[in-house]
This record gives structure tokens, sequence and C-alpha cells, in this order.
């Protein structure tokens, strides 16, 4: 085939060849391309409008042929209904070609080709009636890419298209409709209800024929329904499916209903998981003997669990929303003033806060409890800080039970008052305080006299009783911080803070008097004991190398020697002795 001429300037059409003068101006007249040509595609005759469409305006000279202006990936297709049309197997051809425009441009065009009737003899013709379709061509390519785009996100994002045409009750559905239910892409699917309900679950069933006919009806708040369908291996996909009415009848009834199905199975799984993980952590939240109190970051309690209900006196819907520090009250144990709540600690610092010794909850039914507590900050994402999280423990139990133990540790069981050790730690912090501060205490050293005739003659129940009695009397002589203890079998000592020797002589012979106006009865018999004391002071250095102990021992001795029921200080017998 020849190359494709380059375009001439216009001239006056030339004439039809055995074409009549009518047929002239009506192919000039027509507005779309027209061409006359012989069997073998030479251009005999083209008119205006094919010039406009291509750009070639035709002459008697003009050397053309219609094969040469056809795409050449169109060319063989061409000349095979061409020749059709020459050899009488058809008398019309109708097709879509691209053809070269005079600037070399590719155009679409629609082509129509008909075998132009002669006399007898003659040479047949062809007309060819050309229209351009470029732009409905490029609508198309435009339509095409963005199906093709629509499609590949919904694939992307495996949805499936489903659409119902009511009047008919016909469904449509997409290749991702298919390929998740594991269906062939290609496989017809018959749309009819009562197979795809067999392919619900059971479990879904009920609800899905109880709410489909809603969805078709464009009921909002069934547009979206989920359900488990069986896949052609026999396992079950989730299926989110989401439609709504797009067409509907004169009457407002709807008749096409157009939608799409999310494959759900993973959020599924997450959501089981996410609800069991959730109901293991409920019931771990239940079955906890300490109290819980979640707050976020104002310090606002968000959730509390049973055994804070219990240990608050306070139900959760009563605390949730409030302030932690009016839900979680503490004072002081020692005292009655109120202690700062560690959640609020935890916040301002975003650490740890321990809450261990002297604290009581003050409860809303009543009951003050012991507890021990900590407060945790809690971190978000990148560290940052959403709330705290707040645990305590009633420690009441354990805390009387510590107090109890410490009591016993520094008393003696049978009198109730203090021990030797706790007494020689006492008798040390008067003497650290005394070196420090310039003070001035006294020591009593306490003997009783005649004790060992009523163990022996009435036994040691008889004894421990009187020994009770005695701790008592003794206590009840000493004011409030004086220190009284029992340091050996009927051995007594007191410490009286801040006495001069002169008082603290005065206030051991009250104990002295108080013991010897003792009435002990036992088994119907009376007796009666005495006591003997020594006194001393207690100053920055012991004024002899016996030390303050020793001096009282000493003055107490002195004492039995005197005869009993009396009391000695130690600086006068000191003085009289020359020491």
């Amino acid at each position: 085939m020849s190359t494709a001429p380059k375009p001439l300037a216009p001239t006056r059409p030339a004439r039809l060849p055995r074409a009549g003068a009518a047929l002239a101006r009506l192919l000039d007249a027509a507005p779309v391309g027209m061409v006359v040509a012989d069997l073998t595609g030479r251009i005999c005759y083209a008119n205006r409008a094919f010039g406009e469409l291509l750009g070639y305006h035709w002459t008697d000279d003009l050397a053309l042929n219609v094969l040469d202006l056809v795409d050449s990936e169109n060319v063989a297709a061409a000349w095979l209904h061409f020749d059709r049309l020459a050899r009488g197997e058809t008398r019309h051809y109708r097709g879509e070609h691209r053809w070269r425009h005079a600037d070399g441009s590719l155009l679409w065009v629609m082509v129509a080709a008909t075998l132009l009737e002669d006399p007898p003899g003659a040479p047949r013709q062809l007309i060819v009636q050309l229209t351009s379709i470029e732009l409905q061509k490029r609508a198309e390519e435009a339509l095409a890419y963005s199906e093709s785009r629509w499609n590949f996100a919904l694939e992307s994002a495996r949805q499936g298209v489903w659409d119902h045409d009511i009047r008919k009750d016909t469904m449509f559905y997409s290749r991702m409709w298919r390929l998740m239910r594991g269906i062939p892409p290609d496989e017809v699917v018959d749309g009819d209800r009562q197979q795809w309900l067999e392919r619900v679950h059971p479990d879904d069933r009920p609800h899905i024929l109880a709410n489909v006919d809603k969805q078709d009806q464009g009921d909002s708040d069934f547009d979206a329904l989920e359900y488990r369908e069986r896949k052609r291996d026999g396992s079950y996909v989730w299926i989110l499916s989401r439609g709504r009415p797009v067409e509907w009848d004169e009457d407002g009834n709807p008749i096409r209903t157009i939608g799409t199905d999310t494959d759900i199975t993973r959020l599924k799984i997450m959501e089981q998981e996410l609800a069991a993980e959730k109901e293991r952590l409920r019931v771990t939240l239940e079955s906890m003997a300490d109290g819980m109190i979640s707050t976020d970051l104002d310090a606002r309690v968000v959730f509390i669990n049973p055994a804070a209900e219990k240990l608050l006196g306070l139900s959760a819907a009563q605390a949730v929303g409030r302030p932690v520090d009016q839900v979680f009250r503490l004072r002081s144990e020692s005292g009655n003033g109120a202690l700062p709540c560690p959640v609020r600690a935890c916040l301002d610092r975003t650490s740890q806060v321990r809450v261990d010794d002297d604290s009581v909850l003050c409860a809303f039914d009543g009951p003050q409890r012991d507890i021990r507590c900590t407060a945790s900050p809690v971190l978000g994402e990148a560290g940052v800080l959403t709330g705290a999280v707040l645990v305590f423990q009633d420690v009441t139990q354990s805390r009387a039970l510590q107090r109890q133990l410490a009591h016993s540790a520094a008393h003696d069981a049978l009198t109730g008052l203090p021990n030797r050790a706790a007494f020689e730690r006492a008798l040390s912090d008067a003497i650290t305080g005394a070196r420090h501060r310039s003070g001035r205490h006294c020591l009593i050293y306490l003997d009783l006299d005649r004790f060992k005739p009523v163990n022996d003659t009435a036994g040691h129940a008889a004894g421990d009783a009187l020994l009770r009695q005695v701790g008592q009397t003794i206590r009840g002589v000493c004011r409030s911080h004086d220190m009284a203890a029992r340091i050996g079998g009927d051995e007594f000592a007191v410490i009286l803070e801040d006495c001069s020797i002169e008082n603290g002589r005065g206030v051991a012979e009250k104990i002295v008097r108080a013991i010897g106006a003792l009435e002990f009865s036992w088994v119907g018999r009376s007796y009666r004991i005495g006591a003997s004391a020594g006194v001393t002071m207690i100053t920055g250095a012991p004024a002899s190398p016996l030390g303050f102990m020793g001096e009282a021992d000493a003055a107490c001795y002195a004492a039995k020697a005197k005869g009993r029921g009396c009391v000695v200080a130690y600086p006068e017998m000191a003085q009289r002795q020359g020491r």
C-alpha cells in the first residue's frame, strides 16, 4: 500500500464517475464524510465533510486509497469486509476503526459501507460513510478506567457488589462477591432467596428473615446486616451487607436495590477475642479481694470493682464520675488529720505512689479500715499519661496482729506493764535526752518485801495475782507519761520525766505506802507485803561507775538494810558515805 498522502489545498469537488448531478449534490450536502471508491479501495470521490473530518480534500488527480487511511492494526479486517462486499457475500458493512488524519494522528470513526448498484455491465463501486466517534471513545475509555479503578478499590477492600431487581426478583453478583464465598468467578449463581438462606448460618437466619426485606425497603436502621454464610469448603465467612434502594416506581415503591458485601471475618475473630479477653478481665477484677479504682487524667473515677465497692461502702453508680479524693478518703492512724489522696500525687509526679502505714480509710457505710494502697500511672501510646489505677487492701486484721505482737514484745504478759527490754530502751532515750537537752529525770527501783512467803504458801497462781495487783498500784500512782515497768520476778522500775530528786523521792514513797496498804486475800487467807525503793537522778552522766540502774539498785538495797518499807535516794546515800 502507498504511504499516506499529504493534505492538498481545497479545490472544487470533481464530478462523480457515472453519477448524476443529483447524487453529487446529495453527497456534498451530507453532514457526514462520504466517499465513493472502486472495489480496490481507490477513492473516486470524497465530499466536503470528508475533508473536514480527515483533512484530505479530494480532486480528480488525488491518488488516495481507503485502505491507506485505515490504521495498520485494522487494515486486514477492513480489507476482509470490503472483499466480502465486492464478492457480493454481504450488501452492507458497519464497524469501528481508527483512521489516519492528514496530520498523522489517528481518529476513531464509525464506518458504514454499501455496494452501489449500477446498470448491468458497469464497474461496481462502494459508498463509504464516515462518522467521527472520537468523543464517544474517549468517554468510553474514561468510563472503563473509572470502572476499573472502582472495581480494584472494591476488590482490594474485599467488597463484593450485588444488584437486586425487585420486580424480576433477579440478582447480579460481582466477581469478588463470588470469590469471598469460594465460588469460581465465572460460575452462574442462582439468586433464589431460599438457596441463599440455606447457606446462611442457622443461628443467623431468624435475624436475616426479619430484616432483609427492611433493607430492600430502604429502612435506614437495617441498611447494614451482619451474618455468617457457608463457603464452598464448608467453612463460614462473616459478611457485612450494606444496601439501599436506587430505583423506585411511580408510586414510590423500591424496584431496585444495590449493595456491597464485605468480608469481616478477621474483624469478627478479633472482636470475639477481645470479648473473651474482656470477660476474663471482668471475672478477674470481680474475683479480686483487693479494691481497685481506675481514674481518668482529671482524677475522676471511671471504674471500681466489687471489692472496692464493699471497702468504700459505695456503689459503682455512686462513685463513677466523682473526683477520686471524694470517694477514697484517708486519715492518719495517729490522729484525725486527713491524708492527701495518693492518686493526685501519682498523676502529678507520673510515678507510682505507695502508702503502707499510718493510713485509715473512711468508708461511707461507717467502718474505718486500716489500708495499704498503691497508685500507679496509666500510660497510653508514646508514653502519654491517660489516668491512674489505685489498688488498696484492707489490712485491719494484720495491723491489729502487728500491734498485738509489738505490744507483747514490749510488755510483761503477767502485769501488762512494759518489760525489761522496753524499759531499757526507754532508759536509753531518757539518758540521750538528758545529755542533749540538759534535762533531769528520776529513776526508781522497787523490790517487793515478803513476797516469797506468798508464793511458797499460797502458790504461784496467788503470786501472779498479787503481782498484777502490784503493777496496777504502781501504774495508778505514776503520771500518764511516766514509764513503769516490771524488770524481774518481783522487781519494778519507774522513769519519771522532768522530775527533781525531791519529787522523785516523794513519788517513790507514795508507791511504797500504796503497796504496803494492799490487802491481798487468797482462798480465805489475807496476806500483806511491802516494798523497798531506791531513787537516783538520770543526768548527762551517772554520778558513779555503777551506772543509773546500779545507783538505783544500790539505793534500794540500802532501803532494805534500813528495815524495809522505806525509800533511799542515792545522792543522799553517796553523800553520807563520802562518795
